[in-house]
């Protein structure tokens, strides 16, 4: 039992960076392995980054000044002010009273509602009749608010603005 284990491939009693005595590994940023080496051209430098090409930024202690004719350089100051469109709001006029503005009078106003017999209150009825309620029992959509169309009016002007049906 005092016998060592075998080498694993990859000698990992080796000192870091390898068998070769060289710098460890690098993780994707440096040259591959067998690619360029500091001696050669198109390496970086020892600081780790190449120089950037002349031109793509301003020397050191100097403040970048866009081409005359681009945005924020060049001839003078100009603002643009952005108007937004104005779109057209579809209101749905349903059971509830709705805030709009009256087309009539104007005003900003919150919707009178109220309701009126229409189509879906008579199609019951018929519907009722044919079942056998036909003694009374027919005409209770008649007194059901949710049988009935919804009406929308102006509280100021007593204007219709709109009105929902049921059908």
């Amino acid at each position: 039992m005092s016998d060592q284990p075998p080498p694993y491939p990859g000698n990992y009693n080796a000192p870091p960076g390898g068998d070769k005595g060289g710098p460890p590994p690098t993780m994707g940023y440096g040259p591959p392995h067998g690619g360029a080496q500091p001696s050669q051209p198109g390496y970086p430098p020892a600081g780790g980054y190449a120089p950037p090409p002349a031109g793509y930024y301003p020397a050191p202690g100097q403040q970048y000044q866009p081409p005359p004719g681009q945005p924020g350089g060049g001839y003078s100051n100009t603002t643009v002010v952005v108007q937004p469109n104005p779109i057209a709001v579809v209101q749905q006029f349903r059971e509830s009273p709705v805030h709009t503005r009256c087309p009539h009078c104007g005003a900003d106003i919150v919707t009178a509602t109220y309701y009126e017999t229409g189509t879906f209150a008579w199609i019951i009825c018929l519907i009722l009749c044919f079942v056998g309620c036909d003694l009374g029992c027919c005409l209770i959509p008649f007194c059901v608010d949710g049988c009935k169309d919804c009406v929308h009016s102006c509280p100021n002007c007593r204007q219709q603005i709109a009105r929902w049906n049921r059908m």
